[in-house]
């Protein structure tokens, strides 16, 4: 009689998505580092009359935050969806889509959340604290909400890609071109 210690044990259910609902937090608390890191802020110059006023380029620097959010969502959002793949993919079938859309949305919550808990705020009061010629940043603030379709765009294309390259061991043989044929035939 086999001993009931040395019997290997089935694998939990729950451990998967305990490892990736993790790995999900992980990923948007350092995303929100990396974003609040990244992101260079345009600032306003505090004029002698106690004015302030930024340049053309300052104004166009507005957007910067929104970019490097995206971005990061984008490549973020692949290697989120490569997880949600190999933790749920072929397990769940089509559930997998709306797991890897709920996993990349918490992310990019979260990188968001953290990104602007750090980074500069209450630009106003930092306003009115400076000196004549001293440059303030703006706040970092997410101001294309839009931005967050990224993070879901690169976890999705991530999961569609690896459903469709990847053959799946339940499919049976793999297709064969007719020309693979002829050179398999025992004759030769």
């Amino acid at each position: 009689m086999p001993d009931p210690e040395l019997a290997p044990r089935a694998p939990s259910r729950g451990l998967p998505a305990l490892t990736l609902f993790l790995t999900t937090v992980v990923v948007g608390v350092l995303a929100g580092l990396l974003w609040a890191r990244l992101t260079p802020l345009p600032g306003y110059t505090v004029q002698s009359d106690g004015g302030a006023s930024t340049t053309e380029r300052g104004l166009t620097g507005f957007i910067h935050a929104d970019i490097v959010f995206a971005g990061l969502g984008l490549v973020l959002g692949i290697g989120l969806g490569i997880v949600g793949w190999r933790a749920f993919g072929r397990r769940l079938g089509w559930l997998s889509v709306p797991v890897t859309i709920v996993m990349a949305l918490l992310a990019a919550v979260l990188c968001w959340q953290v990104g602007e808990l750090i980074g500069p705020t209450d630009f106003d009061a930092r306003l009115a604290a400076a000196t004549p010629g001293q440059t303030v940043p703006i706040d970092l603030e997410l101001r294309a909400r839009t931005a967050i379709a990224a993070w879901v765009l690169g976890a999705c294309a991530a999961l569609m890609v690896l459903t469709a390259l990847v053959r799946d061991p339940d499919d049976g043989e793999p297709l064969r071109l007719p020309w693979t044929v002829l050179d398999d035939r025992p004759d030769r």
